[in-house]
């Protein structure tokens, strides 16, 4: 059956879900079990696990499915967008105990939509409608983000970007993805450690070429004097 998710096992045990694509179902035929198969896959295991979200959207009910299921599952869920997570895409992502978001990631936020058919009393049901849907996406939003009702509504109605920096400070993501191979080089820091200084090297430099004044006289060392080392050479050549 043709499914808009994939998992797989990673290591540690910890299982990996990636959305890539536009979240849809993607058949006519056999289209209402496709949640039911989603529910029975992501629960036939436990622990642990990561979710990477490369999606533009779609289809916002299989969206919130998708979010009520992660949000369900007793497993941490560290979502991890690495493209971009747009419409519903964003929706499924504000499931997260946790979530990072590549440096060059976006996110994006607007207004549901829907294509209707009929007349006024029909274009009415229809604007009802979306109403509500864009009022049940709002509830993912402000339990995520803690932003206020009005304030999410006209990000929406503005169809916002968010960059990685943009959607932590408002709360819509966590933190960004980190580069584990730099991190563990910093953590591991070289026990050797160089650095240049150019004023150091200059100064050294001239303590080498200008020569030194010579001590004052009561500083200046006790050595042997010159009778003293004259008897002394006089007896060893003998």
């Amino acid at each position: 059956m043709n499914k808009f998710w994939n998992f797989s096992n990673g290591e540690g045990g910890v299982r990996t879900l990636r959305f890539d694509g536009i979240i849809a179902k993607e058949t006519w035929w056999g289209d209402e079990i496709t949640p039911a198969a989603f529910r029975a896959e992501l629960f036939a295991g436990d622990g642990d696990v990561i979710v990477y979200i490369n999606s533009p959207g779609g289809d916002c009910i299989a969206a919130s499915q998708i979010y009520t299921m992660l949000m369900d599952y007793t497993g941490n869920v560290t979502v991890k967008i690495d493209g971009i997570a747009a419409s519903a895409a964003s929706v499924i992502a504000m499931a997260g105990t946790k979530v990072l978001m590549a440096p060059t990631a976006l996110m994006m936020v607007h207004n549901p939509m829907s294509i209707a058919i009929g007349d006024s009393e029909e274009m009415r049901k229809a604007i009802d409608m979306l109403s509500e849907v864009k009022e049940s996406i709002i509830n993912a939003y402000e339990i995520k983000t803690g932003q206020g009702r009005t304030k999410l509504s006209n990000l929406m109605d503005a169809e916002t970007w968010l960059s990685a920096h943009k959607a932590i400070d408002m709360g819509f993501a966590d933190d960004l993805l980190e580069d584990g191979k730099r991190a563990a080089s910093n953590e591991n820091p070289s026990t050797e450690v160089y650095a240049f200084s150019r004023r150091a090297v200059t100064n050294s430099l001239l303590e080498k070429l200008i020569p030194k004044p010579p001590a004052p006289e009561n500083d200046q060392p006790k050595g042997i004097s010159a009778e003293s080392l004259e008897k002394r050479l006089f007896l060893i050549s003998h």
